[in-house]
């Protein structure tokens, strides 16, 4: 009687376990249940120390620099030449310039540029008398801040007179 089966069940009753086979498979699927998160741990702790050894590596350079920075300091003619480069300090009968341009102009590389401030606005060489009592107006603020009912965000700055804009 020839009966038409599918080839993927006739396949599959074809298959036979033993009793060994079953165990075995078993004790594989257990194992890897078992061992997975211990893996994952496993493989996590590898990159986290990886990284540590990376931080460790960097520090040890970070203090071998340091170490050659505090050996400079040893050294006099470091000292002397740190003195007289940021503090501007001379030997006794020497004569210390420091240049500024001429009109407000400073030099570099051969190019001329104005002096300007950081809001843009050139420098000027003359001096200036300012229009504002300074002393009074910070009284007068404090004052005025400290006795008011006013939050702070309702107290306003005073307007400087002559220019008539907030500073």
């Amino acid at each position: 009687m020839p009966t038409t089966e599918s080839t993927q069940t006739g396949w599959l009753r074809n298959m036979r376990f033993s009793g060994f086979s079953v165990v075995m498979l078993g004790i594989v699927v257990l194992f890897v249940v078992v061992l997975a998160p211990s893996l994952r741990t496993l493989i996590q702790q590898q990159h986290e120390i990886a990284a540590k050894q990376e931080q460790v590596a960097a520090a040890k350079a970070d203090v071998a620099t340091k170490k050659k920075d505090v050996a400079r300091w040893d050294d006099p003619a470091y000292i002397e030449a740190q003195a007289r480069d940021r503090l501007l300090y001379v030997y006794p009968g020497e004569t210390s310039y420091l240049v500024i341009g001429a009109d407000g102009r400073s030099t570099d590389s051969g190019a001329t540029t104005t002096t300007t401030t950081d809001a843009g606005t050139p420098v000027s060489t003359e001096v200036q008398t300012p229009k504002v009592d300074w002393v009074s107006a910070m009284m007068s603020s404090v004052l005025k801040s400290g006795l008011s009912d006013q939050t702070s965000s309702e107290l306003v700055e005073p307007e400087v007179s002559g220019t008539g804009t907030s500073k």
